[in-house]
């Protein structure tokens, strides 16, 4: 599976991005997905999950009511949907395709990462 991130760029506080996700691959349908993020200086972190069939979400309480994570398996697409947004969310975003059979959440059970885009909110 190949992941082209898309739709990053320079938010002011309380602003809105939608990130989008392109899968190759004809099992797109059969992958979960995530999305992660890393600040400089900072770990790789968990922003939010979404189960084959796009029934079950995950976030973290740090984006929780703020983040939308979506996906349609017709166009291999994952995407998150950010809101209100911070000068914290600010880093380079990853969409991910989960590998492993482990907690949602562990950036080891993703076996396959995009090349990220930079989400940037001033204050």
């Amino acid at each position: 599976v190949q992941l082209v991130e898309s739709g990053g760029g320079l938010v002011q506080a309380g602003g809105s991005l939608r990130l989008s996700c392109a899968a190759s691959g004809r099992t797109f349908s059969s992958i979960a997905m995530g999305w992660f993020r890393q600040a400089p200086g900072k770990e790789r972190e968990f922003v939010a999950a979404i189960t084959r069939r796009g029934d079950y979400t995950y976030y973290p309480d740090s984006v929780k009511g703020r983040f939308t994570i979506s996906r349609d398996n017709a166009k291999n697409t994952v995407y998150l949907q950010m809101n209100s947004l911070k000068p914290e969310d600010t880093a380079v975003y990853y969409c991910a395709a989960k590998s492993g059979s482990s907690y949602y959440t562990l950036a080891n059970d993703y076996g396959h990462w995009g090349q990220g885009t930079q989400v940037t909110v001033s204050s």
